[in-house]
Protein backbone atom coordinates (compact mmCIF):
# COMPACT_ATOMS: atom_id res chain seq x y z
CA UNK A 1 0.00 0.00 0.00
CA UNK A 2 1.01 3.84 -0.60
CA UNK A 3 0.68 7.04 0.01
CA UNK A 4 -1.12 7.30 -3.80
CA UNK A 5 -3.39 4.63 -2.72
CA UNK A 6 -4.65 6.52 0.41
CA UNK A 7 -5.00 9.81 -1.54
CA UNK A 8 -7.02 8.15 -4.24
CA UNK A 9 -9.34 6.48 -1.64
CA UNK A 10 -9.58 9.28 0.04
CA UNK A 11 -10.72 11.43 -3.48
CA UNK A 12 -14.40 10.05 -2.63
CA UNK A 13 -14.72 12.05 0.88
CA UNK A 14 -16.70 15.00 -0.53
CA UNK A 15 -15.78 18.28 2.07
CA UNK A 16 -19.27 18.63 4.03
CA UNK A 17 -21.26 21.02 2.07
CA UNK A 18 -19.00 21.60 -1.01
CA UNK A 19 -18.61 19.36 -4.12
CA UNK A 20 -14.86 18.17 -4.08
CA UNK A 21 -13.14 16.28 -2.10
CA UNK A 22 -10.79 16.57 0.51
CA UNK A 23 -7.67 15.75 -1.28
CA UNK A 24 -9.09 18.38 -4.10
CA UNK A 25 -8.95 20.87 -1.35
CA UNK A 26 -5.76 20.24 0.05
CA UNK A 27 -6.35 18.92 3.25
CA UNK A 28 -4.83 15.68 3.75
CA UNK A 29 -1.05 16.13 4.92
CA UNK A 30 1.50 13.66 6.77
CA UNK A 31 0.58 10.19 5.37
CA UNK A 32 2.70 7.72 6.74
CA UNK A 33 2.02 4.00 6.10
CA UNK A 34 3.55 1.26 8.02
CA UNK A 35 2.18 -2.39 7.05
CA UNK A 36 -1.20 -2.28 8.03
CA UNK A 37 -1.30 0.69 10.35
CA UNK A 38 -1.56 4.74 8.16
CA UNK A 39 -1.28 7.82 10.05
CA UNK A 40 -2.16 10.97 8.57
CA UNK A 41 -3.24 14.49 9.39
CA UNK A 42 -6.43 16.29 7.57
CA UNK A 43 -6.39 19.98 7.78
CA UNK A 44 -9.64 21.41 7.47
CA UNK A 45 -11.12 25.17 7.57
CA UNK A 46 -14.04 25.09 9.78
CA UNK A 47 -13.98 24.38 13.43
CA UNK A 48 -17.71 22.87 13.72
CA UNK A 49 -18.00 19.73 15.47
CA UNK A 50 -20.26 18.36 12.43
CA UNK A 51 -17.71 19.16 9.77
CA UNK A 52 -15.01 17.34 12.05
CA UNK A 53 -17.38 14.21 12.92
CA UNK A 54 -18.29 13.38 9.28
CA UNK A 55 -14.49 13.92 7.82
CA UNK A 56 -13.81 11.29 10.46
CA UNK A 57 -16.31 8.80 9.81
CA UNK A 58 -15.92 9.65 6.06
CA UNK A 59 -11.82 8.79 6.05
CA UNK A 60 -12.65 5.93 8.56
CA UNK A 61 -14.56 3.72 6.15
CA UNK A 62 -12.24 4.79 3.07
CA UNK A 63 -9.39 3.60 4.96
CA UNK A 64 -10.54 0.40 6.38
CA UNK A 65 -11.52 -0.61 2.70
CA UNK A 66 -8.11 -0.55 1.81
CA UNK A 67 -7.37 -3.23 4.74
CA UNK A 68 -5.46 -0.39 7.71
CA UNK A 69 -6.70 -1.96 11.27
CA UNK A 70 -4.98 0.78 12.56
CA UNK A 71 -6.25 4.13 11.75
CA UNK A 72 -4.10 7.03 13.61
CA UNK A 73 -6.04 10.52 12.25
CA UNK A 74 -5.39 13.49 13.01
CA UNK A 75 -7.90 16.12 12.55
CA UNK A 76 -6.90 19.52 12.78
CA UNK A 77 -9.63 22.68 13.23
CA UNK A 78 -9.18 25.95 14.03
CA UNK A 79 -10.00 27.16 17.34
CA UNK A 80 -13.66 29.05 17.54
CA UNK A 81 -12.29 32.44 18.43
CA UNK A 82 -12.77 33.96 21.81
CA UNK A 83 -16.59 35.96 21.13
CA UNK A 84 -16.24 39.42 22.86
CA UNK A 85 -19.39 41.29 23.75
CA UNK A 86 -20.07 45.06 22.70
CA UNK A 87 -18.27 46.57 25.65
CA UNK A 88 -21.16 49.25 25.62
CA UNK A 89 -24.39 47.43 25.22
CA UNK A 90 -22.94 43.98 26.67
CA UNK A 91 -24.63 42.40 23.65
CA UNK A 92 -23.63 39.62 21.39
CA UNK A 93 -27.18 38.46 19.97
CA UNK A 94 -25.72 35.92 17.46
CA UNK A 95 -22.77 34.10 19.67
CA UNK A 96 -23.34 30.94 17.46
CA UNK A 97 -21.55 33.05 14.04
CA UNK A 98 -17.79 33.34 14.96
CA UNK A 99 -17.18 36.79 12.87
CA UNK A 100 -19.24 39.31 11.93
CA UNK A 101 -17.98 41.37 8.58
CA UNK A 102 -19.32 44.82 7.91
CA UNK A 103 -18.78 45.78 4.20
CA UNK A 104 -20.06 49.14 4.17
CA UNK A 105 -19.83 52.62 1.51
CA UNK A 106 -19.49 56.07 1.71
CA UNK A 107 -22.52 56.14 -1.12
CA UNK A 108 -24.37 53.83 -3.48
CA UNK A 109 -24.17 52.83 -6.56
CA UNK A 110 -19.68 52.11 -6.09
CA UNK A 111 -20.48 48.25 -5.86
CA UNK A 112 -20.73 47.28 -2.39
CA UNK A 113 -23.27 44.26 -2.49
CA UNK A 114 -21.65 43.09 -5.73
CA UNK A 115 -18.77 43.03 -3.55
CA UNK A 116 -20.10 41.07 -0.86
CA UNK A 117 -21.31 38.73 -2.87
CA UNK A 118 -18.31 37.99 -4.66
CA UNK A 119 -16.15 37.84 -1.64
CA UNK A 120 -18.24 35.85 0.22
CA UNK A 121 -18.74 33.24 -2.52
CA UNK A 122 -14.76 33.17 -2.77
CA UNK A 123 -14.50 32.87 1.12
CA UNK A 124 -16.87 29.46 1.06
CA UNK A 125 -15.16 28.34 -2.21
CA UNK A 126 -11.50 28.47 0.25
CA UNK A 127 -13.26 26.52 2.58
CA UNK A 128 -14.99 28.36 4.96
CA UNK A 129 -18.80 28.55 6.02
CA UNK A 130 -20.04 31.93 4.93
CA UNK A 131 -23.23 33.47 5.46
CA UNK A 132 -24.53 36.56 3.70
CA UNK A 133 -26.93 39.14 5.31
CA UNK A 134 -28.41 41.66 2.97
CA UNK A 135 -28.98 44.89 5.71
CA UNK A 136 -29.46 46.91 2.58
CA UNK A 137 -33.15 47.37 3.54
CA UNK A 138 -34.19 50.00 1.22
CA UNK A 139 -32.40 48.94 -2.03
CA UNK A 140 -31.85 44.32 -1.77
CA UNK A 141 -30.59 43.16 -4.70
CA UNK A 142 -28.67 40.18 -3.51
CA UNK A 143 -31.42 38.09 -3.95
CA UNK A 144 -31.22 38.71 -7.82
CA UNK A 145 -27.35 38.48 -7.49
CA UNK A 146 -27.08 35.41 -6.13
CA UNK A 147 -29.94 34.12 -8.16
CA UNK A 148 -32.42 33.37 -6.14
CA UNK A 149 -35.31 35.84 -6.95
CA UNK A 150 -38.70 35.03 -6.21
CA UNK A 151 -37.55 32.15 -4.16
CA UNK A 152 -38.97 33.08 -0.66
CA UNK A 153 -37.59 30.99 2.56
CA UNK A 154 -39.38 28.27 5.13
CA UNK A 155 -40.11 28.93 8.36
CA UNK A 156 -39.20 26.79 11.13
CA UNK A 157 -41.28 27.16 14.63
CA UNK A 158 -40.78 30.96 14.81
CA UNK A 159 -37.91 30.84 12.80
CA UNK A 160 -36.86 31.81 9.11
CA UNK A 161 -34.65 29.38 7.40
CA UNK A 162 -31.54 31.15 5.30
CA UNK A 163 -31.79 30.75 1.42
CA UNK A 164 -28.44 28.73 0.00
CA UNK A 165 -27.03 29.43 -3.10
CA UNK A 166 -22.98 28.74 -3.94
CA UNK A 167 -22.47 27.17 -0.55
CA UNK A 168 -23.20 30.38 1.04
CA UNK A 169 -26.33 30.93 3.59
CA UNK A 170 -28.54 34.33 2.30
CA UNK A 171 -31.20 36.33 3.44
CA UNK A 172 -32.30 39.29 2.39
CA UNK A 173 -35.23 41.92 3.27
CA UNK A 174 -35.96 41.43 -0.87
CA UNK A 175 -36.62 38.01 0.17
CA UNK A 176 -39.52 38.74 2.46
CA UNK A 177 -41.12 41.18 0.94
CA UNK A 178 -42.93 41.56 -2.52
CA UNK A 179 -41.04 42.65 -5.77
CA UNK A 180 -40.79 46.56 -6.09
CA UNK A 181 -42.63 46.95 -2.53
CA UNK A 182 -40.96 50.26 -0.99
CA UNK A 183 -40.65 49.92 2.58
CA UNK A 184 -40.77 53.64 4.31
CA UNK A 185 -39.33 53.22 7.51
CA UNK A 186 -37.87 55.39 10.08
CA UNK A 187 -34.59 54.60 11.49
CA UNK A 188 -36.16 52.84 14.94
CA UNK A 189 -37.99 50.36 12.23
CA UNK A 190 -34.42 49.80 10.59
CA UNK A 191 -32.50 49.02 13.83
CA UNK A 192 -35.53 46.97 14.82
CA UNK A 193 -35.07 44.38 11.25
CA UNK A 194 -31.12 44.86 11.71
CA UNK A 195 -31.70 42.79 15.56
CA UNK A 196 -34.58 40.29 14.08
CA UNK A 197 -32.17 39.36 11.14
CA UNK A 198 -29.36 38.51 13.52
CA UNK A 199 -31.84 36.61 16.32
CA UNK A 200 -34.52 34.96 14.31
CA UNK A 201 -32.47 33.84 11.10
CA UNK A 202 -31.67 30.55 11.82
CA UNK A 203 -28.11 30.94 10.67
CA UNK A 204 -25.55 27.72 10.70
CA UNK A 205 -22.20 27.88 13.04
CA UNK A 206 -20.87 30.17 10.51
CA UNK A 207 -17.40 30.95 10.75
CA UNK A 208 -17.98 34.27 8.33
CA UNK A 209 -21.16 36.23 8.05
CA UNK A 210 -20.50 38.72 5.64
CA UNK A 211 -23.13 42.02 5.91
CA UNK A 212 -24.02 44.20 3.26
CA UNK A 213 -24.81 47.46 5.00
CA UNK A 214 -26.88 50.15 3.32
CA UNK A 215 -24.88 53.16 1.60
CA UNK A 216 -23.56 55.97 4.60
CA UNK A 217 -23.43 56.09 7.90
CA UNK A 218 -26.15 56.25 10.16
CA UNK A 219 -28.72 53.64 12.26
CA UNK A 220 -27.88 50.52 10.47
CA UNK A 221 -24.54 50.66 11.15
CA UNK A 222 -25.18 51.86 14.68
CA UNK A 223 -27.35 49.27 15.47
CA UNK A 224 -25.18 46.51 14.11
CA UNK A 225 -21.90 47.43 16.28
CA UNK A 226 -24.30 47.57 19.52
CA UNK A 227 -25.72 44.20 18.47
CA UNK A 228 -22.78 41.88 17.72
CA UNK A 229 -19.00 42.07 17.83
CA UNK A 230 -17.81 43.11 14.46
CA UNK A 231 -14.53 41.37 13.73
CA UNK A 232 -13.87 43.33 10.59
CA UNK A 233 -14.94 46.31 8.61
CA UNK A 234 -14.59 46.62 4.63
CA UNK A 235 -15.33 49.59 2.60
CA UNK A 236 -16.05 50.06 -0.77
CA UNK A 237 -15.50 52.73 -3.53
CA UNK A 238 -14.55 53.79 -6.54
CA UNK A 239 -10.96 55.47 -7.47
CA UNK A 240 -12.86 59.22 -8.09
CA UNK A 241 -12.01 61.84 -5.41
CA UNK A 242 -15.93 62.52 -4.65
CA UNK A 243 -16.38 58.78 -3.63
CA UNK A 244 -12.82 58.90 -1.94
CA UNK A 245 -14.23 61.59 0.31
CA UNK A 246 -17.45 59.60 1.10
CA UNK A 247 -15.49 56.56 2.05
CA UNK A 248 -13.22 58.74 4.54
CA UNK A 249 -16.89 59.23 6.36
CA UNK A 250 -17.14 55.69 6.22
CA UNK A 251 -13.43 54.89 7.61
CA UNK A 252 -14.46 57.22 10.14
CA UNK A 253 -17.30 55.44 11.27
CA UNK A 254 -15.54 52.47 11.85
CA UNK A 255 -12.85 53.97 13.71
CA UNK A 256 -15.77 55.70 16.22
CA UNK A 257 -17.36 52.40 16.48
CA UNK A 258 -13.98 50.75 17.32
CA UNK A 259 -14.27 48.40 14.49
CA UNK A 260 -11.20 46.47 13.28
CA UNK A 261 -10.31 48.23 9.43
CA UNK A 262 -9.88 45.43 7.35
CA UNK A 263 -9.01 47.73 4.37
CA UNK A 264 -10.51 49.20 1.07
CA UNK A 265 -11.69 47.61 -2.36
CA UNK A 266 -11.45 49.68 -4.72
CA UNK A 267 -14.28 48.98 -7.74
CA UNK A 268 -14.18 50.20 -10.79
CA UNK A 269 -10.46 50.06 -10.88
CA UNK A 270 -9.33 50.14 -14.80
CA UNK A 271 -11.31 49.03 -17.32
CA UNK A 272 -10.91 45.32 -19.13
CA UNK A 273 -11.28 45.01 -22.88
CA UNK A 274 -13.47 41.77 -23.09
CA UNK A 275 -12.13 41.45 -26.98
CA UNK A 276 -8.09 42.02 -26.53
CA UNK A 277 -7.71 42.08 -22.61
CA UNK A 278 -6.09 45.04 -22.36
CA UNK A 279 -6.38 47.09 -19.12
CA UNK A 280 -7.44 50.68 -19.42
CA UNK A 281 -7.45 53.57 -16.83
CA UNK A 282 -11.06 55.66 -16.91
CA UNK A 283 -11.68 56.62 -13.81
CA UNK A 284 -8.26 56.04 -12.20
CA UNK A 285 -6.66 53.66 -10.33
CA UNK A 286 -4.85 53.32 -7.16
CA UNK A 287 -6.29 56.55 -5.67
CA UNK A 288 -7.60 54.27 -2.82
CA UNK A 289 -4.81 53.28 -1.32
CA UNK A 290 -3.29 56.54 0.43
CA UNK A 291 -6.71 56.77 1.83
CA UNK A 292 -6.31 53.78 3.46
CA UNK A 293 -2.89 54.34 4.65
CA UNK A 294 -4.22 57.29 6.38
CA UNK A 295 -6.77 55.14 8.46
CA UNK A 296 -3.77 52.34 8.76
CA UNK A 297 -5.53 50.23 6.45
CA UNK A 298 -4.69 48.04 3.34
CA UNK A 299 -5.81 48.33 -0.07
CA UNK A 300 -7.27 44.66 0.00
CA UNK A 301 -8.14 44.48 -4.30
CA UNK A 302 -8.56 46.85 -6.71
CA UNK A 303 -11.65 45.18 -9.16
CA UNK A 304 -11.81 46.50 -12.77
CA UNK A 305 -14.82 47.35 -14.96
CA UNK A 306 -15.52 43.82 -16.91
CA UNK A 307 -18.55 42.92 -18.74
CA UNK A 308 -18.88 39.72 -16.59
CA UNK A 309 -19.29 41.66 -13.57
CA UNK A 310 -22.32 42.67 -14.99
CA UNK A 311 -23.84 39.82 -16.52
CA UNK A 312 -23.59 37.79 -13.19
CA UNK A 313 -25.02 40.08 -11.27
CA UNK A 314 -27.78 40.47 -13.29
CA UNK A 315 -28.00 37.15 -14.17
CA UNK A 316 -27.62 35.39 -10.94
CA UNK A 317 -24.52 33.89 -11.95
CA UNK A 318 -21.48 35.53 -9.92
CA UNK A 319 -18.31 36.00 -11.99
CA UNK A 320 -16.08 34.44 -8.97
CA UNK A 321 -18.18 31.13 -9.14
CA UNK A 322 -19.07 30.70 -12.97
CA UNK A 323 -15.67 32.40 -14.28
CA UNK A 324 -13.20 31.50 -11.69
CA UNK A 325 -10.41 31.71 -13.88
CA UNK A 326 -11.34 35.62 -15.17
CA UNK A 327 -9.03 38.31 -13.60
CA UNK A 328 -11.95 39.93 -11.69
CA UNK A 329 -12.87 36.13 -9.87
CA UNK A 330 -8.28 35.91 -9.10
CA UNK A 331 -8.54 39.46 -7.60
CA UNK A 332 -12.20 38.91 -5.40
CA UNK A 333 -10.55 35.59 -4.10
CA UNK A 334 -7.32 38.40 -3.31
CA UNK A 335 -9.89 40.57 -1.71
CA UNK A 336 -11.46 36.93 0.45
CA UNK A 337 -7.80 35.74 1.46
CA UNK A 338 -6.75 38.70 2.72
CA UNK A 339 -9.55 39.42 4.80
CA UNK A 340 -9.65 35.96 5.84
CA UNK A 341 -5.63 36.66 7.24
CA UNK A 342 -6.98 39.70 8.85
CA UNK A 343 -9.94 37.98 10.45
CA UNK A 344 -7.18 36.12 11.88
CA UNK A 345 -5.05 38.77 12.89
CA UNK A 346 -8.10 40.00 14.86
CA UNK A 347 -8.57 36.84 16.40
CA UNK A 348 -5.05 36.27 18.49
CA UNK A 349 -5.05 39.85 19.51
CA UNK A 350 -8.03 38.98 21.21
CA UNK A 351 -11.16 39.32 19.28
CA UNK A 352 -13.21 42.34 18.13
CA UNK A 353 -14.78 45.01 21.42
CA UNK A 354 -16.80 47.52 19.20
CA UNK A 355 -17.50 50.60 21.20
CA UNK A 356 -20.77 51.81 20.18
CA UNK A 357 -20.62 55.57 20.38
CA UNK A 358 -24.14 57.83 20.26
CA UNK A 359 -25.47 59.70 17.38
CA UNK A 360 -23.89 62.92 17.31
CA UNK A 361 -25.83 66.39 16.11
CA UNK A 362 -24.12 68.35 13.02
CA UNK A 363 -22.21 71.53 14.17
CA UNK A 364 -24.99 74.91 14.45
CA UNK A 365 -27.46 72.53 14.64
CA UNK A 366 -30.09 72.47 17.41
CA UNK A 367 -30.93 68.78 18.87
CA UNK A 368 -34.94 70.53 19.03
CA UNK A 369 -34.58 71.14 15.57
CA UNK A 370 -33.67 67.88 14.44
CA UNK A 371 -37.05 66.05 15.87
Amino acid sequence: MTKENVLEALKSVTYPGFTKDIVTFGFVKDVVIDGDKVSLTVDITSSADEVKSQIQKDVTVELEKLGFADINLNIKAPQPPKQMSNSVSGKNIAPHIKNFVMISSGKGGVGKSTTSVNVAIAMAMQGKKVGLLDADIYGPNIPRMMGLEGVKPEIQGNKVLPLKAYGVEMMSMGSLMEEGQSLIWRGSMIMKAIEQFLRDILWSELDVLVIDMPPGTGDAQLSLAQSVPVTAGVVVTTPQQVSLDDSKRSLDMFKKLHIPIAGVVENMSGFICPNCDTESDIFGMGTSKEVASAYNAELLAQIPIEPAIRVGGDTGQPVTFHQPDSETAKRYHKAASNLLAFIDKVNAEGGANNQAIQPTTPPGVSACSMK
